[in-house]
């Protein structure tokens, strides 16, 4: 591998790395949205996501072509430290998008549930029959 071929798998890698960061930030930001119930930040830390992962799958497409031409030149393109902190911010970023996930995943189940509290206000809810199902409560976890 030549040193321009060197230098541009560390820019690439340098790039990925920094993306990944960005990435985790904008993940912290769309929580902190989600929290506010700031609707126009949580759209536009969506579409900043979108962008930043589909930069990211070019990356490593482009990173690992190398890998599949031939697995012995690859592996002196990428620098140690650089690696290592690529490593470390993809584990911190897997630990945030499950956190980020259990918060999306129990925000939608609170507005299904609140979607069906309120629908029960316009006539919409049946009861189940029985005397034992007459007495129903809602409530909501915060």
């Amino acid at each position: 591998m030549t040193v321009p071929a060197v230098q541009d798998r560390n820019g690439k890698a340098a790039e990925y790395l920094q993306l990944l960061r960005s990435l985790a930030g904008e993940m912290e930001t769309a929580m902190q949205a989600i929290a506010r119930n700031a609707l126009p930040d949580i759209e536009e830390s969506v579409a900043a996501q979108q962008s930043m992962s589909a930069r990211l799958v070019e990356l490593a497409d482009e990173l690992s072509a190398p890998l599949r031409s031939s697995p012995a030149a690859s592996s002196i393109g990428i620098d140690e430290d650089l690696r290592r902190q690529i490593l470390v911010s993809g584990d911190a970023l897997q630990t945030l998008n499950r956190r980020y996930a259990a918060l999306l995943q129990h925000s939608s189940r609170s507005v299904a549930l609140m979607v069906s509290l309120f629908s029960s206000f316009k006539g919409q809810f049946k009861e189940a029959s029985g005397p034992r199902m007459k007495h129903q409560t809602w409530s909501c976890q915060m």
